[in-house]
């Protein structure tokens, strides 16, 4: 049944002839007319009339009209100032990637694009993708096994096929990508179904796949003509030869969480050196137990995030090292650090030598922080100050049942074969770095004699396990303390796989040092810690610090520097 018009006035009776007239759709005229109205009407009379006079688009159009008409008024940002009811302050999203605005391309897959990330197929937007046969014949060579590059070609195999499978689906018209449920990919999946003419270099092999490849890319550039044609491959080889026969080329860039020209995420921020000048009418602080607490106002609050670390030092100022606790509106809070840099708080024995160490100390020994990554160059103190604060936390104060430690096997030479005995006995020769430290936290119980320290070391190796992390798929780990190293060879599935394992009460620490991925196809960019550093900061119970100087000698100090 159509809705009789709206009434003129406020709280006016419809005649009887406007129940019987029917509806319809008011003119430019008259819509200009009511919004001229609406526009002088008060706040209170809009929400009341907006459900019957001119619906909420109108309302919405007339109201910002005017808002933007009153005098002092700043738009629709003053309506909520002004309401009864509180409005939550919003968290600042991220920016998005520009959409593209020009005429869509057409993408042509590499073989190890599909391998690499199956799901890459929907990653190009509006885009179309072209995929050669000899690509199809090159998935059904590298099906077999139980290894990555297998599993993902089978993965690229069930994609195609449930695209192709869809009803009314025409592989000469192309294949909507977005009717599996993709919504984010506009474009169509096209594949070759005709002998392309093209003609190649004689110093190329014909019979080689790459080289079919190019053949296919040079001959859809001609037939597409001026459409630009891209060839998307992870071969860095095949990139230059297309290059080379002037054939637009690129990486696959989706797998990167960090582009070239992005910085890490370093934990720790420094305060301008007139921070206190400016807070001075505005800051207020407060005493909570052995912490000052710091409430400040300004711009600086927009660049911070929860668990970063801040630190003010200048000449003849007493220096301030804090975290950031709390962060709502334009407000932060500020919480003083714990001092382990002094002998009275060391940790197992174990005191802080630099700045970036006790930021980390404080993260490690925090039960509110579940998730820590340290990065840093060798000699930084990672592995040491993790398990002085694991054995601290396991055997006095009885926080966690043991700690669990567990690395990426990946050699930096050949290797050197399969490893006699257990589990554990297997993970003993990539464990060095544990019983290094191990014997450094050994010989500061210097009081208890030679049968005091081997009681010592026999309980701590009690409540230490080693195990492989080809293993940890289905397990999970209750009240644990569980200690990553060299996390920076993981790939991001990889790493959340483990963290993925932590169970009630689970503590992790994922350590490794990006200058040092031994990792086949693992870059900066794509490494696993990198991915979990740029995910979890800003989370309320994570934190990250990078540490800056090295503290195991200056001979490899130097080394770290000038090598």
């Amino acid at each position: 049944m159509p809705l009789p018009p709206a009434p003129t006035k406020r709280a006016a009776l419809l005649s009887t002839e406007a129940f019987d007239a029917p509806a319809r759709s008011p003119s430019k005229a008259a819509r200009k007319t009511e919004q001229a109205e609406l526009a002088h009407k008060t706040p209170a009379l809009d929400l009341f009339d907006s459900r019957s006079a001119g619906g909420e688009a109108e309302h919405a159009v007339a109201y910002q009209a005017k808002e933007a008409d009153r005098p002092g008024s700043a738009g629709a940002g003053s309506y909520h100032k002004e309401s009864a009811s509180p409005v939550r302050p919003q968290p600042a999203a991220k920016p998005k990637k520009p959409r593209h605005t020009g005429p869509s391309k057409l993408f042509v897959l590499d073989t190890n694009v599909l391998m690499h990330d199956p799901m890459c197929l929907f990653r190009f937007e509006e885009h179309d993708i072209f995929l050669p046969m000899i690509v199809l014949e090159e998935l059904d060579g590298h099906k077999k096994g139980m290894t990555e590059v297998a599993r993902n070609a089978r993965q690229t195999s069930r994609t195609l096929d449930a695209l192709a499978g869809t009803s009314g689906a025409d592989i000469a018209k192309g294949l909507k990508l977005d009717t599996t449920g993709h919504k984010e990919a506009g474009g169509c999946l096209f594949f070759q179904t005709k002998v392309l003419d093209y003609s190649l270099p004689m110093s190329l092999p014909q019979g080689k796949a790459d080289n079919q490849i190019l053949g296919v890319v040079e001959a859809l550039r001609k037939e597409y003509a001026p459409r630009e044609v891209v060839l998307v491959s992870k071969d860095i080889n095949m990139r230059v030869k297309a290059r080379a026969l002037g054939l637009a080329t690129d990486d696959y860039q989706n797998d990167k969480t960090l582009e070239d020209g992005d910085l890490l995420y370093a934990g720790s921020l420094a305060l301008p050196t007139d921070f206190w000048t400016r807070q001075s009418k505005t800051i207020e602080s407060w005493q909570q137990g052995s912490h000052t607490f710091y409430r400040i106002t300004g711009p600086i609050v927009g660049s911070l995030l929860i668990n970063q670390f801040v630190f003010f030092e200048a000449p003849g100022e007493p220096p301030l090292y804090a975290r950031v606790t709390e962060i709502r509106a334009k407000t932060a809070v500020l919480k003083t650090l714990k001092d382990y840099t002094h002998l009275k708080n060391a940790v197992w024995g174990i005191t802080t030598r630099n700045r970036e160490q006790n930021f980390a100390m404080n993260l490690l020994m925090d039960p509110e922080v579940d998730f820590v990554t340290l990065a840093g160059t060798a000699g930084t103190g990672k592995t040491l100050m993790a398990l002085a604060s694991g054995l601290t936390q396991v055997l006095d104060d009885r926080r966690y049942t043991e700690i669990i430690m567990t690395r990426a096997t990946v050699s930096v030479g050949e290797d050197i074969g399969f490893l006699p005995g257990t589990e554990e006995e297997k993970m003993g020769p990539w464990m060095g770095a544990l019983d290094d430290n191990l014997e450094v936290l050994g010989k500061n119980d210097s009081g208890s004699g030679e049968w005091g320290r081997a009681a010592t070391n026999e309980l701590i190796r009690s409540r230490i396990k080693v195990k492989s992390m080809n293993f940890m798929r289905g397990r999970t780990f209750l009240n644990k303390y569980v200690i990553i190293d060299e996390a920076q060879n993981l790939t991001p599935k990889q790493m959340k796989t483990l963290i993925t394992r932590a169970g009630p009460g689970t503590k992790i620490i994922c350590m490794g040092n990006l200058a040092q991925i031994d990792t086949p196809y693992l870059t900066e960019g794509s490494s696993g810690m990198t991915y979990a550093v740029d995910r979890f900061k800003g989370w309320p119970h994570g934190g990250h610090i990078t540490l800056a100087r090295g503290e195991r000698s200056r001979l490899a100090d130097f080394a770290s520097e000038v090598l």
